[in-house]
């Protein structure tokens, strides 16, 4: 059977009232196929079914709104108004359909089902029955289910990168740790004893190598000059008398004779 055009603009209209709607922890959306929606409902709080999250199919007829949705849950689920397949009996979605009647006030209706079962007119009358004459087993029976095929899965957790983060900073405090004393700076000893010596011996090198000192002599007893290039004094001697060594000599000289240029070591 063909959709009526009237089904089609209704199911579009339906489509901007969800968006619009605040459904809060309630999901509903149609699929590719326009007459095939799904979502999820969550367990009422303070119900049996707390903590729970179920999921469920609607199919919309052909004929929709003249005709009722079928709605189908797929989450397993301990209730008297729901099958094992997952069937749903609410009056709503039978003989007290209205085309007035939304997709949205199809869930509030569910959610108000899963808080006030009917027992009056059960799908599962077993279940009816223990609601009735021993409510305390069929609660907690209702909260293992839901803990058993209703609880979401936990989220996987993401690998545990701050540890190998931990690593790697220790590594490299290791590492700062054995540069730091280059980068701080040693103590540097310097050992200037062998200094001390070169400057001595370059000392006693100058006086060694200083310029040799000249004497012009004239006569006989004449008085001279003699220069002492090392020390830059003048001191006066006499013609072949004795000179008194200079700094750095050991020897006392005679001076030549009359004419002579002489250089004294």
């Amino acid at each position: 059977m063909a959709p009526l055009p009237a089904t089609l603009k209704r199911i579009h209209r339906e489509i901007l009232d969800v968006q619009k709607e605040d459904l809060g922890s309630i999901t509903l959306t149609p699929s590719d196929n326009l007459f095939v929606w799904s979502g999820t409902l969550p367990g009422p709080e303070g119900s049996v079914y707390d903590g729970g999250v179920f999921n469920f199919t609607i199919n919309l007829p052909p004929d929709y709104p003249f005709s009722a949705p079928k709605v189908t849950f797929k989450t397993r689920i301990y209730h008297m108004n729901i099958s094992d397949q997952g069937n749903i009996c609410l009056d709503i979605l039978k003989h007290n359909w209205s085309p007035a009647l939304s997709l949205f006030k199809v869930i509030l209706s569910l959610s108000s089902l899963l808080t006030d079962p009917n027992p009056n007119d059960p799908l599962v009358p077993n279940i009816a029955m223990q609601y009735k004459r021993n409510r305390k087993l069929y609660d907690s029976t209702a909260r293992q289910w839901t803990e058993l095929y209703a609880r979401p899965k936990p989220t996987p957790q993401p690998s545990r990168v701050p540890a190998v983060k931990s690593k790697v900073r220790s590594t490299n405090e290791a590492t700062v740790a054995d540069s730091g004393p280059s980068s701080r700076g040693s103590p540097i000893v310097i050992d200037d004893s062998d200094d001390e010596s070169s400057s001595r011996s370059a000392g006693k090198k100058r006086k060694r190598d200083a310029a040799p000192t000249q004497i012009d002599l004239a006569d006989d007893d004449d008085t001279v000059e003699v220069l002492d290039a090392f020390h830059g004094n003048k001191r006066r001697a006499v013609a072949g008398k004795r000179v008194r060594p200079t700094a750095g000599s050991s020897s006392t000289q005679t001076l030549p004779l009359q004419g002579d240029i002489i250089d004294l070591d």
